[in-house]
């Protein structure tokens, strides 16, 4: 539904080809995509995106460790399909997983930190 008032009521023609289009994009480009949405996410609730990300107010250490872990789940469920897409995915996850560690005024013990029971410890 749109915001804005001006602008068309989506039909239900209109959503089945968005259905249709959908299922013509690859798998892999799915997956990469919502890979990709993840790794953003979790760069923003770890402040990554500010000059400080120590006082970031979108920090969040509890919601990046969950869309962590989530992005871990996907990648290691989905490692064989990604093809060359893997390797750059994987290196993004552990960059996340280093950040978060650092970020912790606690941090985890290697191998319990976020996404670490699926890839192994990260240090």
């Amino acid at each position: 539904m749109s915001e804005h008032a001006g602008d068309p009521i989506p039909t239900v023609s209109d959503e089945a080809e968005n259905v249709r289009e959908l299922a013509d994009i690859p798998a892999v480009e799915v997956i990469s995509r919502a890979a990709v949405m993840l790794m953003s996410s979790a760069a923003e609730k770890l402040g990554l995106a500010d000059e400080d990300p120590d006082s970031s107010p979108r920090r969040d250490l509890d919601e990046a460790r969950r869309v962590i872990t989530a992005l871990a789940g996907l990648v290691t469920a989905s490692v064989e399909y990604l093809g060359p897409h893997a390797g750059p995915i994987r290196e993004g996850l552990q960059s996340l997983q280093r950040a978060f560690r650092e970020s912790s005024a606690h941090p985890d013990a290697p191998g319990a930190g976020p996404g670490e029971k699926y890839t192994g410890p990260v240090y």
